[in-house]
């Protein structure tokens, strides 16, 4: 059984929606994030809410999205999580709010980026050691 025709374009229409408005907010958590990292701040439960509030509060996000689809990355009321200074730590949750796992996905990229300068680095310390006096 299909859907009618005008009706599975209003879903296609939605989904397409839905879609800008996740890249649209994935942007703004990390450049939020960004800011933190560059600073070499750790992310803690504190910090995850205040990105979390300063995306959703971002004017130029409600500006190109409406109501319910701004009301669609809100995390519900009745999921708490801490709210201390701890390092945050999900296990292997993968139930996340939307601009907590942007954010989290953030701050594991730069450490993979930060992993990888350091390997090159010792990789390149170690082809000059090996040339010896520099030839």
């Amino acid at each position: 059984m299909s859907l009618p025709t005008e009706l599975r374009r209003e879903h296609d229409l939605a989904a397409l929606r839905f879609q800008a408005a996740a890249r649209d907010l994935e942007l703004i958590v990390r450049n939020i994030a960004q800011r933190y990292i560059a600073r070499l701040v750790p992310l803690t439960w504190r910090l995850l809410h205040a990105i979390e509030a300063e995306a959703l509060a971002d004017l130029g996000f409600a500006s190109r999205h409406d109501a319910l689809m701004l009301g669609l990355f809100q995390r519900p009321g009745d999921l708490a999580w801490p709210e201390t200074d701890e390092t945050v730590d999900f296990g292997q949750s993968n139930a996340l709010p939307a601009v907590f796992a942007f954010a989290v996905s953030a701050y594991e990229r730069a450490a993979q980026c930060a992993e990888a300068s350091r390997q090159q680095a010792r990789r390149n310390d170690a082809m000059r050691r090996a040339r010896g006096w520099g030839g």
